[in-house]
């Protein structure tokens, strides 16, 4: 087990004799095979491994790996720990490749970990531009990998590709201008011969887009913008401003430019389709936020998916969840792909979205199938008969359901074959009261125009802040693990928590679930039931996905809780 001491140690020696350091690397590290596209592709055939940050193209976050079983769950026990230098959330998802563990850190470290014991191998640092601007606190959420190279997304909106044997820096590329407000927070997704990534930044009044890179050089490849311009489909979405009637005033405030500065970042992670040759990205909210009348039409493509050519960029089909988002309902959460829905031979993309409904698409043509709500929802009533919502605004002053946060965010599901049961974490009984207000763009300034506030039944409940003292009150939202039945919508089972949660979804093969909560209880689950079959405090909220490998015979369970990485496995 490496100890703080020991790994503490080992990042001295990386700083005082980086050459050193990598020449025992080299010979430190275990022999492996190069992950070519192929083995991307075919991932689900080496689930001993973890290779991409869903754990396959499907995003599905299932493991076919059944050696953790709901008979000896409760014999999990710590086998190892490794300790973040730098305070805040993190919300990494490690790879694993034959037997080395790869996870980012805060700032835009990545680590190179033995799997099987937590020795560190190397550490690549990489120091941010001081003028960085970046939403919602340092995160990054992960490395891609193809052949013996490593990528990284950076908060200074870099992409840096490193030697995955040695840690050194292979080549750097600038994705945008930090200046502006861009970052990278994503985990890039590796196609092909290309890395795509996404830009953050959707407070500070960007233009959202996805790119492609050239996995040798760093050359891009192709651009997506998320926020088309003139002459683009979807920019007659960005309606003219109305005519001014009278005394203009600050409230009547509307900007005939908003699609300049439109939003529509990209933070999570896609998913690919092989067969289609389609990559599917959640694009975030729209700038200004919350301030709708500043800025007419449906302002595509924000809160909507996206399916890409991931040869070219093109885009093939798109839909809109929320259209005039005005709750920031961002549509970044990772869309599920499975296969043959309901016996129709229909391959079709899942998707718990941010504003409290679940969705069923045609993947192929992006056909609305399906959409009904997983927690309570009053910003809509029904859905027309192409899945546009009829949206029912809450008088002033009322709160909307689901509340700022959304019914689910960012974090990962998961959907087990097995099961045929999707998984999602969830705020239930959580609402937002929105004050909107003109916003004028400024560089390197927050652009949201107003803002919401919690809404409670009961007087000074405390808000989604922490101290550290957990006040938490259910009165104010709790969080829930739901199973849902992907063919009707239906909830077919809910684990409740006290608290809200932040923690993605792991199941496995052998019908476990595994999750975590703000609580800072990791459990474990069964798939079917929802019964709870393990669990353990680890001390501090936990705001990642969990994931699972297998060294030898050996499986293990991995996750983020506070500021260290723990993993779990059965002793023999």
């Amino acid at each position: 087990m490496a100890t703080p001491t020991e790994v503490r140690s080992q990042k001295s020696e990386v700083r005082r004799a980086p050459l050193v350091a990598l020449l025992l690397c080299v010979l430190t590290l275990p022999l492996r095979g190069q992950v070519t596209s192929q083995r991307l592709a075919a991932s689900a055939s080496e689930p001993q491994n973890w290779l991409t940050y869903s754990g396959n193209y499907s995003s599905t976050r299932y493991s076919p790996l059944d050696r953790i079983t709901p008979q000896n769950v409760r014999n999990l026990k710590l086998q190892w720990v490794y300790q973040a230098p730098v305070a805040g959330n993190w919300q990494t998802t490690p790879l694993v490749v034959d037997g080395v563990m790869y996870v980012t850190q805060r700032l835009n470290d990545v680590v190179a970990l033995d799997a099987v014991t937590g020795r560190a191998f190397w550490i690549y640092r990489y120091t941010p531009a001081a003028n960085r601007i970046v939403c919602c606190g340092a995160n990054n959420r992960g490395v891609a990998i193809l052949g013996d190279t490593l990528f990284m997304g950076t908060l200074d909106a870099n992409l840096v590709a490193i030697d995955a044997k040695t840690g050194r820096q292979v080549w750097k590329t600038e994705v945008a201008k930090t200046a502006e407000g861009y970052s990278t927070t994503l985990a890039p997704l590796v196609v092909k011969d290309k890395v795509i990534v996404g830009v953050g930044g959707g407070e500070y009044g960007i233009r959202g887009f996805i790119a492609a890179y050239d996995a040798a050089t760093g050359k891009e490849a192709w651009r997506f913008y998320t926020i088309p311009g003139p002459g683009e489909k979807g920019h007659e979405t960005w309606e003219a401003c109305p005519a001014a009637r009278g005394t203009s005033t600050p409230a009547s405030f509307c900007d005939p430019e908003a699609w300049k500065h439109g939003g529509g970042s990209i933070w999570v992670t896609g998913s690919y389709d092989p067969q289609l040759n389609l990559t599917y990205w959640g694009v975030g909210n729209v700038g200004p936020d919350y301030n709708g009348a500043q800025r007419p039409g449906d302002n595509l493509y924000t809160d909507s998916v996206v399916a890409l050519d991931a040869d070219t960029g093109a885009l093939r089909w798109h839909y809109q969840f929320t259209p005039h988002d005005v709750y920031d309902y961002d549509a970044v959460q990772v869309p599920i792909l499975i296969d043959n829905w309901s016996n129709t031979r229909t391959n079709v993309m899942a998707w718990a979205n941010r504003n409290g409904n679940f969705y069923i698409l045609d993947r192929a043509t992006g056909r609305f199938l399906l959409g009904r709500p997983f927690v309570k929802v009053n910003w809509m009533s029904e859905f027309d008969e192409r899945g546009r919502p009829m949206q029912t605004p809450q008088a002033p002053g009322q709160p909307t359901y689901p509340g700022n946060q959304g019914g689910t965010n960012w974090y990962s599901p998961s959907y087990s074959p097995r099961t045929r049961l999707f998984y999602v974490s969830a705020w239930e009984d959580y609402a937002s009261i929105y004050t909107p207000a003109p916003s004028q763009y400024k560089q390197g300034s927050t652009f949201v125009g107003g803002g919401p506030r919690n809404f409670s039944a009961v007087p000074d409940a405390p808000g989604l802040g922490r101290s550290p003292i957990n006040s938490w009150t259910e009165a104010a939202g709790h969080g829930a693990v739901m199973a849902i039945d992907p063919v009707t919508g239906e909830r077919k089972w809910k684990f409740d928590m006290t608290d809200v949660t932040d923690s993605g979804i792991l199941t496995t093969g052998s019908d476990l679930v595994f999750t975590g909560g703000r609580e800072g209880f990791f459990q474990a689950l069964d798939a079917r039931t929802g019964a709870l079959l393990w669990k353990t405090n680890l001390g501090a909220a936990i705001n990642s996905g969990p994931m699972t490998y297998r060294i030898g015979n050996k499986q293990y369970v991995a996750v983020v809780g506070g500021l260290s990485l723990f993993v779990f496995g059965v002793d023999e």
